[in-house]
Formats: structure tokens, C-alpha cells, sequence
């Protein structure tokens, strides 16, 4: 019985021998790539090698490549834990050829591989092809001797692949492996497509041939192309002699600590395996995305993450689980998965932090929207209507993470029912809200206007200088539109055949500089990389006239990339840094590096104390004082990452790498421009250490002189607070507390002297006390009371009157405020939120509070005697 992990290893190393290069995986978050949310397939990290954009020097490639499915027409979620088959995340085995080999052998490997090193038995095994695909049938039935009866032909939707509405396409053939008649009897083919669960499809072949215009027409490629995918935890299921993939060694551990931490059995035949399998499903899911650097958000990927922790709580609270138990899970994926992703060991204490803190965010919002579905079951029945609507449904669901089966459970509790119909079309509505805010279709079109001049000769030479003295321009484009010159004064973009300008990449900015010849001279504002290969200068003409074909001198702004160079390798000292102190989660996750300051994001799960922040400035300064060599090799991504060297989250490295060594003190993969000495940053200081979302932080620093400037800064307010307080600096902050104090007193004693005059303004005339259909209210005006103590008075006035309503207005420094307060015998038949809705429209403002206490401001302050009139006709109604 092979495990998981032989799996992996036999079919790296069976393609390695036919001379494969294996691949690492990539990041489930991919790069470069606009138009996916989540890596999805084996085939995303090799995109732009299919599309002619980008090449390789090798020519076959083969990989184990995580992936998530969640989204979109590859939306598996709803179908996890009650098929065998269905999984959120999972791996795809995969071999790829570009413009090597193609149909026969693909096939031919894909055939040794199962029948030879898995050793499956041929009679299992049937195979599918497209209708029209002569070729892959005569392949298979003649070369590899499958009976006719064995290979079936289907249609367009079954058996061809493309890319998207344009580009590489072509048929595809499946192999599936026949679990037995116990399953489901019938006709082979007839179960194939529909879809039965005898049948398992374990590895699937695309034969890039064609390629689709926008017309819809194919032509055929000059150099086709093979892209596989072997689902791992499929095949582990079929070689572990199981018939669900939650039955294999990727699963069964995780199966075995979900059971023991809820104490439930399993299998049970009940509903609770499907939460079983759910929660083991989601958890690998889970470990995968926070591992890679994303964060529980409430868009985007975040958003995502968010919605796979609290399904997988949620269903933990079915089984009997009301505390946080996911993050304990997670070291279960690691001990799994680790031999594949050594990186999951290093991370685990923070994946497990970030993990804790979402399922504790979610248990406060859970009970939180527990008080909101109650009110939501009331309003339908103080109605009269059965069915709580779909639009309250979906903000429970959008909100509080409440699924709809949690909504529809509780709401049969109380014999009513959800208008599952409403909900569905508020989901819809979120979708394509989502689909117009995720431009990835549009900003690849605006990557395809760049492509045609892929096949320019372009030589960047910004690592070696920083001017040029002669390049020729090579094309010159504005809003998209190729043109043949600019004039003064005009904007446009300018491609160069020799450019000493560094193009934005890996969170540094782009290069600055100019542009000029003895008739022409341009200021280069931005410089950037649209596609592979090519580099776009914004250009504005200060004089005379730029065209093709014109030979200029090109020269960077040397002190602004000085600048930029100082931050970049700062930002290197910093990740160093932050690890040594905080330890090995810390790891980066986005930067932005400008001649300015840097911002520099990392994984960390709580705020750093001021002595931390201290502790890193003084060791990244420490380190520029030793005056630390930086040193630059051009390398393989393997032999880099052997050395011990620092992989970004979402950084797509290419065959070769840049390795940069500070001293012996960091080591990280970077294309980015730096300094020779760490002397030369001179002085490295944090402006600010912030949250961008959970488990992940931010410092901005400064460096060099914009550090001085910072410094001097302070420094000026110092001399500014000393006048100020007429104190020498050694005197400052005592005096400072001591002033602090005074004012404290002062605004206690303020406070007293405001309680004392709205305690006297109880016994004036201008209360109100009513009683309206049994139910007392009373109501009050002030003038110069602020909202804390309308509150208290509020406060005290429940106490003195024992059952009422209570409505108190004050006209305070040009604003109208209301309290409304409700004792709690009424609270069922008055609720102080509602009405306080209703009055502070007439004050020409909002509030908000809770069914027995709620308070508004407004600008209308004229209007609080009629507010305080209006609540004696809005409690009439309410009763």
C-alpha cells in the first residue's frame, strides 16, 4: 500500500528520469496573474510559458502543486464532506511539456506511471477522449492496446480544455479507475458521465494544439503543448484500496483528533460524519492559505479564509465543540503534510495563532448575531408572516458568518421558516459585486497591449549602470495607441532598446531619471514591466520632439536611487531583525520601497511592545555600523533556497535568482537594487508599527537622510514643547504629568459640577412625566449637557422611576443628543433602539443602541422640543 507521500516522491522521480525538471509549488496566492483568486491548477505557475511570453531552458517540467478550489466554475464547497471525492484544498500532480513532446508520449508516460510504478491493474482502468480526436483514440487502442470497448468518445463540454475565451486549447483525455459493481452497476460509459462514484478520474491530458481567436476560430499551434494533473488524494484512495479519499493517511489522522476533541463516533451514518469530514477538509485549507501569508479578511482572499474558519467552527459547535479547537487541528496538517512542505513546521506556531484569534473573533460574533436572528424572528411575527426575509438572512450570513442551514435550523426551532429564495438572490447580488471589483479580466487585457513587443531586442542594464549614453527608441505608445512621436509638453510611454532604468518589481519603485539628445530632452517620471521582457518608461517631453527610431542618452537619477537603495537593503536588516526577535513566523508579506520611507508588512499575530520595536531599531542600526558587505549571486531557486535564503509569500521567482547576503546576518532572494556596504544607510529609524489585518503587521521606517530629517523633526518639537512649558529638557516630562494631573482634577471636577446641575434640573417644571396607555414616560430638556451626563441622569432616573420609558434631550456646543431609556419590564413591548430611530431624523442626525438603552446626536439643534414631542405619539404607536 503506497502512502501519500510515496505517491509524490515515485511520480517526481519517474518524470525526472525522462528528463523533467522538477518544479517546486508555487504559492496558493498566485502571481502576476489578475484573473485567479487562488492557484487552481498544476498549469498556473507555467501560464505565460504556454502563452509565448515567457521561456524556460527547460522544455518538460514536472510538479506537485497545491491548490484550492473555492470559487467560480471550480466551486467545490458545497459538495465537501458528502461526496468521496470533493475537497477545498488538494494537491494535482502534474508533467508539462512546452513544445516538446506531445500526444504519443504523454500518453505513453501517463500509461507506465499507473500500470507500472503504481502498479494498478489494466482491466481497472478506462479511458475517455474527445469526439473528434482520431489521434489520442488510435494512440491508445493501438499503441498502448486498450480495448475499443474501453475508450470512449465524448463531447466539448467533457473532454476539451481552454484557457479562457481566447488562446491555448485543445481535447483532453481522462484515465478512471473502475472501483467495482458493488458501488453502482451499469454500462461503463454510461457511469463515466454521470458522474458515479464507481468510477474515479485520476489523471486527466491536455493536448495544447490550438489556439482560439476572438472569433471563435482555431488554428493550430506551431509548437503543441502537454498539460497533465493527477489528483493526489484520488490516487492515494485508489492505491490505499479505500473508496473515499477522507479514508486515506492525507485524512485519517485528522479524522482521528476531530472524533477525540468532540468525543463523537465516527462513522456514525449520520449527519455528523459529514461534519467530520467538513471540518478535516477545511482545516488543510486553513493551515495552507494562513501558511502562505493570507489573513482572515472580509474581502478578497482574507474573505475566503475568513468564511473556510467559522464553516469549519460552525460545524465543530454541531458536534458539541463551543470552544476553539481548529487551531490545535492545524498541527495535526503539519505532522501529515510536513515531509512535502517543510516550510508548514516553521510556521505552525503562527498559523495557529492567526487560526485562535479568528475562531475567538467568531464565537463574540456568533452570539452577537444569535440577538440579531432573534430580532429578525420577532419582526416576522409581530408581521404576522411566517418567513423571516431573505435580505435579513443574507446579513446574518454576510455579517456573522451564519450559514444558511444554521438560519433554517433555528428558525424551525420557532415554527417559522427563511426565504431561501430572497437569500439566493442577495448571494447573487454579492457575486457580481465581487466579479466587477476583481479586474483581473480587464487589467490582462491591458497586459495584451504590451505583448507585441515581446519580440523587441530590449537589454536592461540597470544592475551595471546608471546611464546610457546611446539607446534607440523602439516604440512609443499613449492610451494604449502605438504612435510615431511625442511633442513638448505631452505625456506617453517609451520602450528603449538599452535602459539603465531599474522597472518596478518586488515592492521597489521604478526608476526616475531623463530622456535627452541635442534637440530633444523628457523627464522619465515612472519606469515599469508590464509583461516579461519588456520595460515601459513614462515619459513627459520638457523640449523639442521625441520619435521612433531616435537615438537618446538615458540617465537615472543617481541620488533618488541611492535613496531607494538605502531602504531596499533596510528593508533586508529589518525582516533579519524582526525573525531574530520575534521569531521564525515572522516573515515578510509585502513592501513598498520608495526614495521616501518603506513600508515593510510580516506575519506576526499581536503588536509589538515598545522594548520590541526598540530592540529591532537598535540591532538593524548595530548592523549598519558594522558596515556589513552586501553581496549579489545570480543562481538556481533550488540552490538559493539550499542556502538557506528567504522566499517571498507572493514573489514568482524564475529559473535563475538573485541571491543578496548581508554579512552573515540575512539571506534573501531579491531582484531589487541595493547598497554595497550597510554603512551607506547611515541611519535606519521606525515611524510607525501598525495592524493591517489579523496575524499581520506593519512598520514604516526611513533611512539616511529622510532618518535625519525625522529625527531633527522630533528633535524641533522638543525645543518647541521646552518653551512652551518654560523647562529645560531634563525637566519635560515631569512637568508634562504634573499638568496632566491638574487638567484630570479639573475635568473630574467639571464632571461633579455638570452631575450636580442636571440633578437640580430634576426638580424644575420643564420634566414631563405622562402616562399613556398604563406606561409612564417621561421626558426632559437641557441646555449645556453633554451626552455622558444625559446618560447617567438617564441612568438615575430608572432607578427612581421604576417602570417607564424615559426620553431626555440637550442643546450641547450647537448639537441636538438624545437618550432614550426603557426599564426592563417594558423592553418586550418597547424597545429604546426603535425608537430612537424614529426621533433622531427629526434632529436631523442617527443613532443606535440596545433594546433598553439607546442614544443620537444631530445638527438640528432647534428641533429637540419637537423630538421630545414626537415621542409621546411613537410610544402610543409602539403600545
Amino acid at each position: 500500500m503506497m502512502k501519500a507521500n510515496e505517491i509524490r516522491t515515485a511520480f517526481l522521480e519517474f518524470f525526472e528520469k525522462r528528463g523533467h525538471r522538477v518544479v517546486p509549488s508555487s504559492s496558493l496566492i498566485p502571481k502576476d496573474d489578475p484573473t485567479l483568486l487562488f492557484t487552481n491548477a498544476g498549469m498556473n505557475q507555467f501560464k505565460n510559458i504556454f502563452l509565448g511570453l515567457e521561456k524556460r531552458s527547460y522544455s518538460r517540467a514536472a510538479t506537485v502543486q497545491k491548490c484550492l478550489r473555492v470559487s467560480g466554475k471550480h466551486n467545490d464547497l458545497e459538495q465537501v464532506g458528502r461526496t468521496p471525492k470533493h475537497h477545498t484544498f488538494f494537491e494535482m500532480l502534474g508533467n508539462f511539456s512546452f513544445g516538446d513532446y506531445f500526444k504519443g508520449e504523454a500518453i505513453a508516460f501517463a500509461w507506465e506511471l499507473v500500470t507500472g510504478i503504481y502498479r494498478l491493474p489494466a482491466e481497472k482502468l478506462y479511458i475517455t477522449v474527445y469526439q473528434d480526436d482520431d489521434e489520442a483514440y488510435r494512440l491508445w487502442n493501438q499503441e498502448i492496446g486498450i480495448p475499443a470497448g474501453k475508450i470512449f468518445r465524448f463531447g466539448r463540454e467533457d473532454n476539451f480544455w481552454a484557457m479562457g475565451e481566447t488562446g491555448p486549447c485543445g481535447p483532453c483525455s481522462e484515465i478512471h479507475y473502475d472501483l467495482g459493481e458493488e458501488i453502482e452497476p451499469g454500462a461503463p460509459r454510461d457511469l463515466i458521465a454521470s458522474g458515479s462514484y464507481r468510477f474515479v478520474e485520476l489523471w486527466n491530458l491536455v493536448f495544447m494544439e490550438f489556439f482560439q481567436d476572438e472569433k471563435g476560430q482555431m488554428h493550430r499551434l506551431p509548437r503543441p503543448s502537454i498539460d497533465t494533473g493527477l489528483g493526489l488524494e484520488r490516487m492515494a484512495a485508489v492505491l490505499q484500496g479505500r473508496t473515499s479519499n477522507f479514508e486515506t493517511d492525507l485524512f485519517l489522522p485528522l479524522i482521528k483528533a476531530i472524533v477525540q476533541e468532540s468525543n463523537q463516533e465516527y462513522p456514525s451514518g449520520g449527519e455528523s460524519d459529514v461534519w467530520v469530514r467538513i471540518i478535516a477538509d477545511h482545516i488543510r485549507a486553513i493551515t495552507f492559505l494562513i501558511g502562505d501569508g493570507v489573513t482572515p479578511a472580509n474581502e478578497g482572499r482574507g474573505y475566503v479564509l475568513r468564511r473556510l474558519i467559522r464553516r469549519a467552527y460552525r460545524r465543530g459547535n454541531l458536534l458539541g465543540l463551543d470552544k476553539p479547537f481548529l487551531y490545535r487541528l492545524a498541527g495535526t496538517v503539519v505532522d501529515i503534510m510536513k515531509e512535502a512542505y517543510p516550510e508548514l513546521m516553521s510556521n505552525l506556531p503562527y498559523i495557529s495563532r492567526v487560526c485562535l484569534a479568528e475562531e475567538e473573533r467568531f464565537i463574540y460574533t456568533l452570539n452577537s448575531g444569535l440577538r440579531y436572528f432573534e430580532q429578525y424572528a420577532a419582526e416576522a411575527l409581530a408581521a404576522g408572516s411566517w418567513v423571516i426575509a431573505g435580505d435579513r438572512v443574507f446579513k446574518l450570513y454576510d455579517t456573522f458568518g451564519f450559514p444558511l442551514d444554521l438560519c433554517q435550523e433555528l428558525a424551525r426551532e420557532k415554527n417559522l421558516e427563511v426565504d431561501e429564495a430572497g437569500f439566493q438572490q442577495e448571494l447573487e447580488r454579492q457575486k457580481e459585486r465581487a466579479r466587477q471589483s476583481w479586474e483581473g479580466e480587464a487589467r490582462l487585457k491591458e497586459k495584451s497591449i504590451y505583448q507585441n513587443f515581446q519580440q523587441l531586442k530590449i537589454m536592461p542594464v540597470f544592475y551595471e549602470k546608471e546611464a546610457v549614453e546611446e539607446t534607440e527608441v523602439l516604440a512609443i505608445l499613449k492610451d494604449g495607441r502605438p504612435l510615431d512621436s511625442l511633442k513638448e509638453g505631452e505625456r506617453g510611454e517609451v520602450i528603449l532598446s538599452i535602459t539603465p532604468f531599474y522597472a518596478e518589481a518586488g515592492g521597489q519603485v521604478g526608476d526616475a531619471g531623463v530622456l535627452k539628445s541635442s534637440h530633444f530632452s523628457g523627464m522619465v517620471e515612472e519606469t515599469f514591466a508590464p509583461v516579461p521582457g519588456v520595460i515601459v518608461h513614462k515619459v513627459k517631453v520638457l523640449a523639442g520632439e521625441l520619435k521612433t527610431g531616435q537615438v537618446v542618452e538615458a540617465v537615472v537619477d543617481a541620488s533618488r536611487r541611492k535613496a531607494i537603495s538605502r531602504n531596499h537593503t533596510a528593508t533586508h536588516l529589518l525582516h533579519a531583525a524582526l525573525r531574530q526577535i520575534l521569531g521564525d513566523h515572522v516573515r515578510q508579506s509585502g513592501s513598498l520601497v520608495n526614495n521616501r520611507r518603506f513600508r515593510f508588512d510580516f506575519t506576526h499575530f499581536a503588536a509589538l511592545s515598545l522594548e520590541e520595536v526598540e530592540k529591532v531599531e537598535r540591532l538593524v542600526n548595530d548592523k549598519i555600523r558594522e558596515n556589513l558587505p552586501v553581496t549579489i549571486k545570480v543562481t538556481t531557486l533550488e540552490e538559493g533556497l539550499a542556502e538557506g535564503a528567504m522566499a517571498i509569500f507572493e514573489e514568482k521567482y524564475g529559473e535563475k535568482v538573485r541571491l543578496v547576503k548581508v554579512g552573515d546576518f540575512s539571506k534573501e532572494l531579491c531582484g531589487g537594487i541595493h547598497v554595497r556596504q550597510t554603512g551607506e544607510i547611515g541611519l535606519f529609524k521606525i515611524v510607525s508599527e501598525s495592524s493591517v489585518a489579523a496575524g499581520l503587521r506593519r512598520i514604516e521606517a526611513v533611512t539616511g537622510e529622510e532618518a535625519f530629517n525625522y529625527v531633527a523633526g522630533l528633535e524641533e518639537q522638543l525645543r518647541q514643547l521646552e518653551k512652551l512649558f518654560r523647562v529645560s529638557r531634563k525637566e519635560l516630562l515631569t512637568r508634562a504629568e504634573k499638568t496632566l494631573e491638574v487638567l484630570e482634577e479639573k475635568e473630574e471636577e467639571i464632571k461633579r459640577l455638570k452631575q450636580k446641575l442636571v440633578q437640580q434640573a430634576g426638580q424644575s417644571p420643564e420634566m414631563a412625566v405622562r402616562e399613556i396607555k398604563g406606561v409612564k414616560l417621561v421626558t426632559q430638556k437641557f441646555e449645556g449637557v453633554d451626552i455622558e451626563a444625559l446618560r447617567q441622569y438617564a441612568d438615575n432616573l430608572k432607578q427612581k422611576f421604576s417602570s417607564g420609558v424615559i426620553v431626555l434631550a440637550s442643546r450641547f456646543e450647537g448639537r441636538a443628543f438624545l437618550v432614550v431609556a426603557v426599564t426592563p419590564d417594558l423592553t418586550a413591548r418597547v424597545q429604546a433602539n426603535k425608537l430612537i430611530k424614529d426621533l433622531s431624523g427629526v434632529i436631523g442626525g442617527g443613532g443606535g443602541g440596545r433594546p433598553d438603552f439607546a442614544q443620537a446626536g444631530g445638527t438640528r439643534s432647534e428641533n429637540i422640543d419637537q423630538a421630545l414631542e414626537k415621542s409621546f405619539d411613537l410610544l402610543g404607536k409602539f403600545l
